[in-house]
C-alpha cells in the first residue's frame, strides 16, 4: 500500500507576478490518513472529495496523506478509486490536473460494511496499522463522519472500545457533520455519548457556512477596520436583518426535511452562527477556544422565548405551487414523500434580542425558506437615520439609513451605501454604494467551505467549528420555538407561492416602518 506524496508547497502552481497572492500561504500539515464514513455518499462525493483535491493542487495537503473511503455497499479500492476520480471530474471547481489527481489517487483505500459492525472496525484497525508501518510515519487520523446523525455515537463508540480514539505519537480527530442533535436533550445525548471516549479538543463539529471566506472577512471587517466597531452598537445601530434564502425545493429529500424544516435545517445552526460572529466581543486572540467563548456569551444572552411569546416574535410558512426561474413549481404538500396533510415549515422568520450592553434594544431578523424568489444569503446592517432634514427636496430620493451589506452568496462581498449629492445644481441626495468582491479584489476565486475546513480538522485548528456548549445554547434558542409550533395542531401554517419572497405574515415581525430587504 503506497503512500501518496504532495508537496505542502509547489512553486510551479502559484504565479510569482501576482502580488495579491502574498498572505495566501498554507501552514505545514502533519502526514495523515483521512477516513471518510460514508464516502460513496452525496457529501463525499460533491464536497469532500473535491476539496481534497483542490487542496492538493494548491500544494495544501502533506508529503503523505492516504484516504480510506466506509461505505455499506461492496467496493474495492479500484472500484472506490474510480468513483472519486468521476466525482472529482464532476464536482471540482476546477478541471483536474492529471498529474494531481493521480497523487492524491494512488494512495486510496475501502472498507464495505455497516458502521456499527465489529468486523468493519477490526478491518480498519488492522488497515490503519499497516499503513503506519507501509508509509514509515506516524499518521495522523482524522475521522470524517458524513454519515446519517443515527450513527455518530455508533462509530465513536467503536473507535473508542478499541483504543483507535488515541494513538502514541499521533493526533486522532473526528470531525462531525451536521445535524448535531435533534433537539436540545437529543443535542445533550449525543454530546454526552461522543465525549465518553473523547476530549473535546478532539471533536470538530462542521459547520459549512464558518468556512466561507465572507464569513471569516465578518470578523476582519469589524476588527481590523476603525471605522465599523465605534458604530458597531444600539447607538448607532437600528437593526439587522440576517436572509438564506433558496429558490431550490427539497429536491428528493422529503425523509430528511418532513422530520427537519427549515428552523432546524438552516436557522438553529448557520444563521445563529451568523447572528453569533456579527455581536461578538472582540477576543483577546483569534484563537479557538478564546473565539467560540465570545460567541458563547452572545448566545447566552439571546434570552429563548416563553411558549406565549412564540406567535409574536415568529412566523412560519410553507410553499404553495408557483413559478421559480420560468418553471412550473409544485406545492410543498404535492412533494413526492411529502404527507398531504403535512405541518413542517419550508419557511421560518424571527425576531431575535440579545440582551447585554453593546446590543440592548436592537431587533435582530432572520429568515429563511426553500422556494423564494432568487438565492441569497446575506447579513444587512441598517444604521439610524440622521436627524437632518435640510436634504429633503423635491427630486431627492432624501437622506436613507446607511447600510453594510455582507453578502455570503452567491457573489461573496461587501457593500456599503452611502447618501451622496445629484450632478447639478441643486442639493438632492440619493443612495449610492461602496463595493468590494472577492474575485475582482484579490484576483483568485474564494475557495469552497470544505476546502479551509477539512484543512484545519487536519491541522487541528476548532476556531471555525462549534463547540458542545455552542451547540446546546443554540438548540437551547430554537427548542422553544420547536416545541410551540408542534404543540399547535389547530393554526393554519402561512401559505406563500413559489417563485415569492415569502408568506406575507412575515412583515408582521417588523415594527416602526420596517420592511424586509427586496429579494
Amino acid at each position: 500500500m503506497s503512500a501518496t506524496s504532495l508537496s505542502v508547497q509547489d512553486p510551479s502552481r502559484v504565479p510569482d507576478d501576482n502580488p495579491l497572492v502574498e498572505g495566501l500561504e498554507r501552514l505545514p500539515v502533519r502526514s495523515t490518513v483521512i477516513v471518510i464514513f460514508g464516502g460513496t455518499g452525496d457529501l463525499a462525493q460533491r464536497k469532500l472529495l473535491p476539496a481534497l483535491y483542490n487542496l492538493a493542487h494548491e500544494g495544501a495537503l502533506p508529503d503523505h496523506i492516504e484516504l480510506v473511503g466506509i461505505a455499506r455497499r461492496p467496493l474495492t479500492d479500484d472500484g472506490f478509486r474510480e468513483r472519486a476520480r468521476e466525482a472529482i471530474g464532476r464536482f471540482s471547481r476546477r478541471a483536474p490536473d492529471a498529474a494531481v489527481l493521480d497523487g492524491l489517487l494512488r494512495g486510496v483505500h475501502h472498507l464495505s460494511g455497516s458502521f456499527d459492525s465489529d468486523g468493519l472496525f477490526d478491518q480498519l484497525q488492522e488497515l490503519l496499522s499497516e499503513l503506519d508501518v507501509s508509509t514509515g510515519r506516524a499518521l495522523n487520523r482524522v475521522f470524517y463522519l458524513a454519515t446519517a446523525p443515527e450513527f455518530f455515537a455508533a462509530i465513536v463508540d467503536q473507535l473508542g472500545r478499541r483504543g483507535m480514539h488515541e494513538h502514541d505519537g499521533r493526533e486522532v480527530r473526528v470531525v462531525i457533520e451536521k445535524p448535531f442533535g435533534y433537539d436540545l436533550e437529543s443535542a445533550r445525548r449525543q454530546n454526552h455519548a461522543v465525549l465518553h471516549y473523547l476530549d473535546e479538543s478532539q471533536v470538530f463539529r462542521i459547520d459549512h457556512y464558518l468556512g466561507k471566506e465572507t464569513v471569516q472577512n465578518l470578523m476582519a471587517l469589524r476588527f481590523a477596520n476603525a471605522f465599523f466597531e465605534p458604530v458597531w452598537n444600539r447607538n448607532y445601530i437600528d437593526h439587522v436583518q440576517i436572509t438564506a434564502a433558496e429558490d431550490i425545493g427539497i429536491g428528493g429529500r422529503a425523509g430528511y426535511y418532513e422530520s427537519a424544516g427549515a428552523l432546524r435545517d438552516l436557522v438553529q445552526n448557520h444563521m445563529l452562527q451568523l447572528l453569533a460572529l456579527l455581536t461578538m466581543e472582540p477576543p483577546t486572540a483569534f484563537e479557538a477556544n478564546r473565539l467560540r467563548d465570545e460567541k458563547l456569551k452572545v448566545l447566552e444572552a439571546i434570552v429563548p422565548p416563553a411558549p406565549s411569546e412564540v406567535a409574536a416574535m415568529a412566523v412560519r410558512g410553507q410553499y404553495s405551487a408557483g413559478v421559480v426561474g420560468g418553471s412550473e413549481s409544485p406545492a410543498y404538500r404535492s412533494e413526492e414523500g411529502v404527507a398531504a396533510d403535512s405541518r413542517t415549515e419550508t419557511f421560518a422568520a424571527l425576531r431575535l434580542h440579545v440582551s447585554n450592553w453593546r446590543w440592548a434594544g436592537v431587533p435582530f431578523y432572520l429568515r429563511t425558506g426553500k422556494r423564494l424568489s432568487r438565492k441569497l444569503t446575506e447579513i444587512a446592517v441598517t444604521l439610524k437615520p440622521v436627524p437632518h432634514l435640510a436634504f429633503q427636496s423635491s427630486g431627492s430620493v432624501g437622506v436613507q439609513s446607511n447600510q453594510i451589506i455582507l453578502t455570503v452568496q452567491p457573489d461573496e462581498g461587501v457593500s456599503v451605501s452611502l447618501g451622496a449629492k445629484i450632478p447639478g445644481a441643486r442639493m438632492r441626495i440619493r443612495p449610492v454604494n461602496m463595493e468590494f468582491h472577492y474575485g475582482t479584489s484579490f484576483l483568485s476565486e474564494s475557495p469552497e467551505a470544505y476546502e479551509r475546513l477539512i484543512l484545519d480538522a487536519m491541522r487541528g485548528d476548532a476556531t471555525l467549528f462549534t463547540r458542545n456548549d455552542e451547540i446546546e445554547a443554540l438548540w437551547g434558542i430554537v427548542d422553544p420555538i420547536l416545541s410551540a409550533w408542534h404543540a399547535d395542531t389547530r393554526s393554519p401554517i402561512a401559505q406563500y407561492p413559489a417563485g415569492s419572497a415569502g408568506p406575507v405574515e412575515a412583515a408582521t415581525l417588523l415594527e416602526d416602518g420596517r420592511a424586509w430587504r427586496r429579494l
